[in-house]
């Protein structure tokens, strides 16, 4: 992701600067001149996706995934009882998040119902409605089938065609020869402009986006408060650090609109919560910002004065300070401001689970498995609250079994993955994990077909082919063979997974 992301949004998806005849004309209703289907859309999606899997800067880190995509499914849980997101449409598209290390501030839609979200904006954000208000807006991007209208714009390009061009534009970003091969001449040029956002449909996303806040549980203030840190960054930044300000440039009438569309006495927004300081702690540190300023944190919290700072200010400190002395391999110092973390974070529920993983985390990078799993068992049981009955969330779903794989008592974690993956199937982390633990108990087809999942859950069906194909030699020698029910259910996913690379090959 990183640069190749926010390359992809300003060629896909950028809000149109000059006046072309799109912005100039009314919109149509809501649904009306997609001419692209939705299935057709979606398979534009996945045909990006895949190879955003594949960039160095993709993150799937648990904890921060999870808070996200929590916000962000708050949104579209609105989005449906208010009527904007149809059954077929939340049917059809995937409403998955991506993250990308990339410390720009940045955050895009991608057709199918795939987003983009880079550390930078995490790190940024001051609150959770700030960062709700982007992905609302966003989220109104695709429920208003603002990518299909403007596609249908341009009739003469394919859906593979723009796909083409699109990953073009990822590859530019890092290979210029690469991006050449994929655009041809002047037609990369046609289709930038026919995915220029207009001006019209940037405002609705604000509406929109903005009608969503309250319902799901936000406070609409967000939406003014991040336009304002946008404005103000345009004023004094031009290095190229907020490539959202490029690919969504704010006007006085999309600023003046936000701001009066928060009732007059309205009450002021809540500060920002604990959780939401030591998420954006997290984004800073993994953004990779440098081995001297990992250090900077680390000693931060020696600093004089340091305890006398607001809570609100301690917190993210001893929080980036843990994580990024994990970072630098420093065990002794990450578990010192663990301490300081857990003493000010004691009576937030929230925050005190964050820290929990943090301390399972800094264990687990640490070699000492048991320490990490005693940091989760009081996990387990906030995880459950959170998670409404479930037996715990998928940052300490993934902890545990990474923790009890290395003492070799990772069997109990097999069921609960097998339920994860069930309904998460395209959760190659857990996949990947469900194979280890499978190969531990001596158990291989099922742990080939798990790793044959995994790559099917990053679309590279080739590999998973080649996978199944391992766990049907593997099924016709002795020892396994006695297993008919795993090897009848790869025989079938090979086939299926097979039709689908033969569909990706006639793409290409």
């Amino acid at each position: 992701m990183g640069r190749a992301l926010a390359a992809s949004l300003l060629i896909v998806f950028c809000t149109a600067q000059a006046p072309v005849a799109l912005a100039q004309s009314q919109l149509p209703m809501m649904g009306d001149g997609a001419e692209m289907t939705t299935s057709a859309e979606r398979q534009l999606g996945d045909r990006i996706i895949r190879e955003l899997y594949r960039d160095p800067d993709y993150i799937d880190d648990a904890v921060l995934q999870e808070y996200v995509q929590d916000l962000f499914q708050a949104l579209v849980q609105a989005a449906r009882e208010r009527g904007e997101l149809s059954p077929e449409l939340q049917e059809r598209f995937a409403w998955q998040i991506l993250l990308g290390r990339d410390r720009t501030v940045n955050a895009f839609a991608l057709p199918g119902g795939y987003f983009g979200v880079h550390l930078g904006l995490i790190g940024v954000v001051s609150t959770r409605d700030e960062l709700a208000s982007v992905l609302a807006h966003e989220l109104s991007h695709v429920t208003q089938r603002h990518i299909a209208r403007l596609m249908a714009q341009q009739g003469r390009q394919t859906p593979l065609m723009l796909g083409a061009m699109i990953l073009g534009a990822l590859a530019a970003a890092k290979n210029p020869a690469a991006a050449q091969a994929m655009m041809v001449g002047g037609q990369a040029l046609a289709v930038q402009n026919q995915l220029n956002f207009s001006r019209d449909m940037e405002r609705e996303a604000d509406r929109v986006g903005f009608g969503l806040m309250q319902p799901a549980g936000f406070a609409p203030q967000g939406f003014v408060g991040m336009f304002d840190k946008l404005q103000q960054a345009n004023r004094i930044n031009d290095n190229g650090s907020w490539p959202y300000l490029r690919s969504h440039p704010l006007t006085t009438q999309r600023i003046a609109d936000m701001h009066s569309r928060v009732p007059q006495g309205a009450a002021a927004p809540a500060p920002a919560t604990l959780q939401h300081l030591m998420m954006a702690a997290r984004a800073r540190v993994l953004m990779r910002p440098g081995v001297d300023t990992w250090r900077q944190w680390v000693a931060e919290p020696q600093d004089a004065g340091f305890a006398a700072r607001p809570l609100a200010q301690r917190v993210p400190a001893w929080y980036a300070a843990t994580l990024a002395a994990v970072q630098l391999g420093d065990m002794a110092a990450a578990r010192q401001c663990l301490r300081g973390l857990q003493a000010d974070v004691r009576g937030d529920a929230a925050a005190a689970r964050q820290a929990r993983l943090l301390g399972a985390e800094l264990e687990l990078a640490a070699g000492d498995a048991p320490a990490a799993l005693t940091y989760l068992q009081d996990s387990v049981v906030a995880g459950a609250e959170k998670k409404a009955g479930a037996p715990m969330g998928r940052p300490e779903m993934l902890l545990r079994t990474q923790a009890l794989l290395r003492t070799g008592a990772a069997a109990d974690m097999a069921g609960l993955l097998q339920t994860w993956v069930t309904s998460h199937p395209g959760d190659a982390t857990a996949w990947q994990l469900l194979a280890q633990v499978w190969q531990q108990q001596k158990q291989p087809l099922r742990a080939v077909r798990a790793e044959a999942e995994a790559q099917v859950a990053r679309y590279d069906y080739a590999a998973a082919v080649d996978r199944f194909k391992a766990g049907q030699d593997l099924a016709r020698r002795g020892g396994v063979a006695a297993d008919h029910i795993e090897a009848s259910i790869i025989d079938t996913r090979l086939r299926a997974v097979q039709s689908l690379l033969k569909e990706q090959a006639a793409e290409r």
